[in-house]
């Protein structure tokens, strides 16, 4: 198995799980970004978001992947004070890892985008 996400998920490669279910995982982000840094990945190797368009309905698991950020958001405590919830696509969208995940970031100020 090549993908490193796929290799978490099948319990080969050690991880801080701080959530899953039948449909996603969530750890903590090796290189954070911020002092909160979790990534909400889908247990299915779907490339990237671009793959979860018609024909292959993947609505109801964008939704679970982002209600469970909110989750984990309160867990956290970055809730109140607010956090980003980014999902890349795409080499040039800043997608390291082929395998659909959202990324939570939070606990500081986060600069602007555009």
């Amino acid at each position: 198995m090549d993908c490193v996400f796929c290799r978490i998920i099948a319990g080969e490669l050690p991880s801080d799980i701080l959530y899953q279910d039948d449909e996603v995982i969530a750890i903590r982000d090796i290189n954070p970004q911020a002092p909160t840094h979790i990534l909400i990945m889908s247990k299915a190797h779907i490339p990237s978001l671009a793959e979860t368009t018609p024909p292959i309905n993947r609505g109801g698991l964008l939704a679970h992947m982002c209600f469970v950020a909110i989750q984990l958001a309160k867990k956290e405590g970055v809730s109140e004070t607010g956090y980003r919830l980014v999902i890349n696509s795409g080499a040039e969208g800043g997608q390291e890892v082929p395998h659909l995940h959202l990324h939570l970031l939070g606990g500081r100020r986060l600069g602007k985008l555009g």
